[in-house]
This record gives C-alpha cells, sequence and structure tokens, in this order.
C-alpha cells in the first residue's frame, strides 16, 4: 500500500518512481515496510510500469512486466502478472544498494526479460547512470523519513513485570472503531532513575471491535498484522493465549529489541498474568456496558505522537 505519491525521475524514455510502502498482513499480504523503485515508461498512450523493485525490511525481491498481461512466472502457484525473484540479503546486501547497482549494469537486459525490447534499445544507459545517484539518495531518504511509526498512549492500568511492563487502555479512534488495547514497554536508553531514559513500546494488541490488529515494534519497524475473523474469534482472548504461551520473548525479539527478550523474567511475568489478565477483560465489559462494543469508550483517545 503505497504510502507517498512518489519522487520521479526521468531519463527519456524511463522514468524512475520512488515510493514509500507500508504492507499490513492479512490487508496487503504480509507485513512488511520499506520503499518500491518502479522503472516506467508511456506504452499505448499510458504510463506502465516495466520492473519494480521493492526494497523492504524482510521480503526484499524485483518484479520483471509487473503490468505485463503476457508475462509471468512458469509453474507459479496462483498465476499473477510478471516474473517474481527474491533478493539474497546475504549475499546481496542492502537492497537499495543492491537495486541501484544492478540497474546500473544490466537495466537493458532486465527490460527485455519483462517483455519491452523496444523500451530497452532506446533506453540511453549514460543518462541512466547519471540519475541513478539522484534515485538511491532519494530512495534512501525515503526509507527512513516516509517510516510509518507510531507512539500510543501507554495506558491507564499498569502492570510491572521484570524489565518490561503491561499497560492496558480502553482505545477510540475518530473513525469510531476501538476497543482494548495491551500495550508492552519497557525503558531503553539509560538505567533506571536517569533523565534520558525513555520508555518504548515493544508491542502493541489493538484489540478493537472492527479492525482488530498487533504491531510489532510501533516505533521500530511498525509491522502490522490485521486479525482474521474467521479464525480469531476474540483478539483479548487470543492476545492472551500468546502471553500464556510464552511467545512473549519471540515476539519482542522480532519486533527488534532482543537484549530485552534476553532479559525476560518469565517467573514474574507468569506472576502477573492472571491479574492483569483480570483487569484486561473487566475494562473489556465496562466498554461493551457503555458503547456496545468490548472495550470502547465514550470518547475519543488520541495516540501521544498526535498530542
Amino acid at each position: 500500500m503505497p504510502q507517498s505519491p512518489g519522487t520521479s525521475f526521468t531519463a527519456s524514455p524511463l522514468t524512475f518512481v520512488v515510493r514509500h510502502q507500508l504492507w499490513d498482513a492479512n490487508v496487503e499480504d504480509h507485513s512488511d515496510q520499506g520503499v518500491s523503485i518502479d522503472v516506467e515508461a508511456r506504452i499505448g498512450g499510458e504510463e506502465v510500469s516495466l520492473l519494480r523493485f521493492n526494497c523492504f525490511d524482510l521480503e526484499s525481491g524485483y518484479v520483471y512486466g509487473p503490468e505485463n498481461p503476457e508475462l509471468s512466472t512458469p509453474l507459479r502457484v496462483g498465476g499473477g502478472m510478471g516474473v517474481h525473484c527474491r533478493m539474497d540479503p546475504i549475499t546481496d546486501g542492502n537492497p537499495i544498494g543492491w537495486s541501484i547497482r544492478t540497474m546500473a549494469a544490466k537495466l537493458p537486459n532486465m527490460l527485455e526479460r519483462a517483455g519491452y525490447k523496444g523500451v530497452a534499445a532506446l533506453t540511453d544507459m549514460d543518462a541512466v547512470r547519471r540519475l541513478l545517484p539522484d534515485v538511491e539518495a532519494c530512495a534512501r531518504e525515503t526509507f527512513i523519513a516516509k517510516r510509518n511509526v507510531v507512539k500510543h498512549n501507554r495506558g491507564t492500568d499498569m502492570f510491572e513485570a521484570g524489565n518490561i511492563r503491561f499497560g492496558l487502555e480502553m482505545r477510540r479512534q475518530r473513525n469510531g472503531d476501538g476497543g482494548l488495547a495491551l500495550h508492552v514497554l519497557a525503558d531503553i536508553g539509560g538505567s533506571k532513575g536517569k533523565s534520558y531514559i525513555e520508555e518504548t513500546e515493544l508491542l502493541a494488541f489493538d484489540c478493537f471491535w472492527k479492525d482488530a490488529h498487533y504491531h510489532y515494534g510501533p516505533r521500530n519497524k511498525n509491522h502490522r498484522k490485521n486479525f482474521d475473523w474467521t479464525i480469531v474469534d476474540d483478539p483479548l482472548a487470543w492476545t492472551f493465549e500468546q502471553l500464556e504461551a510464552g511467545r512473549l520473548p519471540a515476539m519482542i525479539t522480532r519486533a527488534g529489541y532482543p537484549g530485552i527478550a534476553a532479559d525476560l523474567d518469565q517467573d514474574m511475568i507468569a506472576a502477573v498474568l492472571p491479574t492483569l489478565k483480570k483487569r484486561a477483560f473487566e475494562m473489556y465489559e465496562e466498554g461493551e456496558k457503555l458503547t456496545g462494543h468490548k472495550g470502547l469508550p465514550l470518547e475519543f483517545t488520541p495516540n501521544m505522537a498526535a498530542e
């Protein structure tokens, strides 16, 4: 899901378009975030994407002919346009750097494989190579500056559990959606009592009545996954199933905080879970009494970042 209209760079007949992308699992396939670089040209009076480089956090790859109806990956399950290839983070390194180097060396060959031999023949590689440093600079800046992160409220009811704490909050968005949020937080950047220490949200479980979802690293990678209502009957019950099953260390590591995951005290977490769970479902019921939706308060509750 593009989060920016894109920045264009032209070396006729080609246009390079750099966009920020945010993908939500179960909505836009899988959780991921990063930058796409499209190589476009005017075909039949329309601007067409000939190649696409997806420079993402988790699954970086490139697509030959993403809009070419005559091109598909042989034996690809589910079909679909374009030939899809994955970058290897071990051998290819940074996906933006790899994409720029590869275009500088192999762009005409890639355009031909994408099904656009005529465009490849018209491409001026000297002009392309002069332009690519600007494309790269824009892609790297977009990757950082356009990243989607969020800073939630910490919660109204707090529960300490060693090096982490849990916060419970009844949340309501402007669009009327909302419900109970469970925040997993830790102090980062200094020792207790220091003025520069900062409380950071590691995980967020938004158990909303409509668009329930959870975040890995809301202020870091912010990879989001939406609940599948066909599979999950109650997102809050599902959340506590994960906590009680001991999946918290792996989830915190996945969020980008392996050091905090390594220092977790599972006995302290297990001791606080019954009280945390009891209060969470009390707040769930309170929202249903107030609004007809579990955990949903009467008033709008802005994120801290919006204040």
